[in-house]
């Protein structure tokens, strides 16, 4: 008997079933996805980081009593080797100073190269040796859920880091300038003032999108312009300084057009452009546009909002290996 009391006493720790090995195995395979996450996040901004540049920005105001100088301050990223910077517009548009400063310290005056207030995009240069830049994805490859990283310069907090989704893709929105954006990624990854214009990178460390803006009153719902947008219009940037568009010399509005009529003349669309009024010695007037006309068609392609009509000037004056099918 006092055996089996000291045996029983001795096995006061119960043996381990098969519920507690599943267990354990279910909070090893946590940490492992969690360090395999933690791994993607780490490689991803050790390749790009090194590219990300603060930008510091004077800019001189003109007031009723004089002039006063502003300053501010965002994100960019080096392109390419030989010193070009890619940042948002509104971070450099109408700057009177521009400041670099590199992730190793060092620090260089900048000139602007082009800016499109258009497409909220701008290229800067700077003349600085052995730069790291960046590698541009396309942009059409992405997925809603997948993982995106920004990384920036908010409120002066350099080489800042936030990880989070793309939350929907084909946003469009408006630049300062009025003009619709499109292919706006929409994401949760987390931006605030000085983002702007540094990158969003996916896993495998390539840009897919520039910050830049974000829902203030908001949590999670910010905003980058796609890559493929980024790398047409830099490219033409650096090439003329500037983007040219086409342009008919027409205000118009979205309208809806009868079903009768789009049955009749067999139209593609049930909306089109109302020409509200016409520029004088406009290419429209040339053309015997009137202010009541409708407009539903631009060289043979269907015409359904004044948006459309914008998107398809632009690609008017594009190079034909440049244009999108």
């Amino acid at each position: 008997m006092d055996f089996l009391l000291t045996e029983t006493v001795g096995s006061s720790d119960p043996s381990p079933t098969n519920r507690d090995f599943d267990a354990a195995e279910a909070g090893q395979d946590d940490s492992v996805l969690l360090d395999a996450y933690s791994r993607t996040v780490v490689s991803a901004v050790a390749r790009v980081a090194p590219a990300v540049v603060n930008i510091d920005v004077k800019q001189r105001v003109n007031l009723r009593r004089g002039t006063r100088e502003l300053s501010g301050n965002g994100s960019g990223f080096v392109i390419a080797p030989d010193g070009f910077v890619l940042t948002n517009s509104h971070v450099v548009h109408a700057a009177s100073s521009i400041t670099v400063n590199l992730p190793d310290g060092r620090e260089y005056p900048a000139q602007v190269t082009g800016d499109d207030p258009d497409t909220d995009l701008a290229v800067i240069r700077i003349d600085a040796p052995q730069l790291t830049h960046v590698r541009l994805a396309d942009s059409e490859n992405l997925r809603v859920g997948q993982v995106v990283i920004a990384i920036g310069n908010p409120l002066g907090f350099q080489a800042s880091v936030t990880a989070g989704v793309i939350s929907a893709l084909g946003r469009s929105m408006h630049a300062q300038s009025g003009r619709l954006i499109d292919n706006i990624i929409q994401t949760d990854a987390a931006l605030n003032p000085g983002n702007s214009g540094g990158p969003l990178v996916n896993s495998a460390g390539e840009v897919v999108g520039v910050n830049t803006a974000m829902i203030r009153p908001a949590q999670g719902i910010c905003f980058a312009i796609a890559s493929n947008t980024a790398k047409l219009v830099a490219g033409w940037l650096i090439r003329d300084g500037r983007i040219r568009r086409g342009y008919i010399g027409v205000a118009g509005q979205n309208v809806p057009i009868h079903r009768r009529i789009v049955r009749f003349y067999g139209l593609p669309l049930e909306t089109g452009v109302l020409v509200v009024s016409v520029d004088k010695k406009s290419p429209a007037e040339r053309a015997g546009l009137r202010e009541g006309d409708l407009v539903v068609a631009f060289n043979d392609q269907p015409i359904g909002s004044v948006h459309h009509l914008h998107k398809i000037l632009e690609l008017s004056i594009l190079p034909a290996e440049s244009r999108s099918e």
